[in-house]
């Protein structure tokens, strides 16, 4: 099999993951050549941990992906703060911002999304932000954000979906008087029903975020605050805009490459051109929820397949998603279908509203499996349920018992009882590794958790799953 140059257009979390899992492949590089090109100065890095670098509990250089040396160490030629400027498909070719091309003999579109302004008066100018106001989407917004956010300031957040709500406690942690503008009439809307969106919207409210639901910005006064539509005003020394992404398809668009809301893709991840692929963000594929992690990880791994030759029959068939919310002292997780309601035909549901003590949970139940959940506050009821949705195994007959996390060990599997767990039972989504993957890296010499985390990616990617592989690296030491 002859050398193959491969060109990643993007060095974020899809295509840092793509070129690790190449490499995995093809270590010394005898099948594939790689050049990865990055927009941003910066090494790749996890957005999934901004939020904890916004709150304070995580510093910059802890979420790296790679370290600075990584691309040299595996054979990797890498471009960073270098902008592709077009795309030259009959030529196969990637011309640069700086004038160079670098030429393909496939092509990985992995340019991830950009955020979307929303339009606001005097918010934006040909796609500026204003001053005072900071969209939250890099390590550099992150560090302008921190930058402007004086202690006690008053602090405006666009947008009451995922990543808004992670700026939101970050920067209330930090001591920011902080108001969240929200146009809809609850929070996570995508995610959550009504009732989980009004029992979060509370919590929060108990951790010191305001909220203004139902209600736009239009108009904003730099060094004053916010004009809300509803005639009311949002005092803000500073407005962090996150109100949703858009995906980047600028040069797939430009180049004749078949794009809708992203740039289409089918199971082998091809575009429109058979030399042309897409992962991640930038990606439209019938079975992805775009803006998460898992979907443009595990496409890496089936896109890897298909580059090295080694699994020539890999596809992807899409993910099935589980949404976390990652705001200290709060545990939120959502899974399939949330909407639906108690008088819908065909389903079972049951749901739990506590609002007094920040817990709701809800639960779908489709013959007999998981079909979707909401769980707020209830930890050990969450990790139970997502078990349960990840092996597609029957729900247990006691319902309530399982939305209040009581469901015995023998009955449902556990992420609080390792033992209890079977092989094939996923302990971290972001990475799709199973309890026997980390015996197996514990047999191999793995003996703590970090080294687990090193030997097989598991808690590298949210982090939610870090007590889990804490609990079984102490399971696995304790049976030694």
């Amino acid at each position: 099999m002859s050398t193959r140059h491969v060109v990643v257009l993007g060095y974020g979390m899809a295509g840092a993951r793509l070129a690790e899992e190449i490499r995995h492949r093809d270590p010394d590089g005898a099948r594939v050549r790689l050049t990865v090109i990055g927009e941003e100065s910066h090494h790749a890095y996890n957005r999934v941990l901004l939020s904890s670098v916004l709150a304070g509990s995580m510093r910059a250089d802890a979420v790296r992906l790679q370290d600075a040396a990584w691309a040299g160490r595996h054979g990797v030629e890498l471009c960073l703060g270098v902008p592709a400027a077009r795309i030259d498909r009959a030529a196969r070719r990637v011309e640069l911002a700086d004038g160079s091309g670098v030429d393909y003999d496939a092509l990985v579109l992995a340019t991830g999304s950009r955020p979307w302004l929303p339009p606001v008066e005097g918010l934006s100018a040909d796609g500026v932000l204003a001053e005072g106001a900071v969209a939250f989407r890099t390590l550099d917004d992150c560090e302008r954000i921190l930058g402007a956010a004086r202690a006690g300031a008053p602090v405006a957040v666009l947008g009451g979906g995922l990543l808004g709500l992670e700026a939101a406690r970050g920067l209330a942690g930090r001591g920011n008087l902080v108001t969240v503008v929200h146009p809809m009439t609850h929070v996570m809307e995508r995610q959550l029903d009504p009732g989980a969106g009004r029992v979060l919207a509370r919590t929060l409210t108990g951790l010191g975020i305001d909220f203004r639901l139902g209600t736009a910005a239009a108009r904003y006064v730099p060094g004053d605050g916010l004009k809300l539509d509803d005639g009311s005003h949002v005092q803000a020394d500073l407005v962090v805009v996150s109100a949703g992404v858009r995906a980047e398809t600028s040069l797939a668009a430009a180049a004749g490459i078949t794009v809708d809301r992203g740039v289409l893709v089918d199971d082998a991840l091809r575009t429109s051109d058979g030399r042309v692929h897409a992962i991640g963000d930038c990606a439209q594929h019938p079975g992805t929820v775009a803006g998460l992690v898992q979907p443009a990880w595990e496409q890496a791994a089936v896109l890897a397949d298909l580059l090295t030759g080694t699994d020539t029959a890999a596809r992807y068939h899409g993910t099935a998603v589980v949404t976390r919310l990652k705001a200290r002292g709060v545990d939120l997780a959502a899974v399939g279908d949330t909407q639906t309601g108690v008088d819908d035909d065909g389903a079972e549901v049951l749901c739990l509203d506590d609002s007094a003590r920040g817990r709701y949970a809800k639960l779908v139940v489709r013959d007999d499996r998981v079909a979707g959940a909401i769980v707020l506050g209830v930890p050990d009821a969450a990790a139970t349920i997502i078990q349960l949705y990840d092996r597609g195994v029957p729900v247990p007959g006691d319902r309530l018992a399982l939305l209040l996390g009581r469901s015995l060990p023998a009955a449902t599997p556990s992420a609080a009882s390792p033992a209890d767990l079977p092989a094939t039972a996923v302990v971290c989504r972001c990475n799709t590794v199973s309890k026997g993957r980390l015996v197996e890296a514990w047999r191999a010499g793995a003996s703590t958790a970090g080294e687990l985390a090193t030997a097989t990616r598991a808690s590298t990617g949210c982090g939610s799953c870090a007590g889990a592989v804490r609990g079984i690296a102490d399971w696995l030491a304790s049976t030694a």
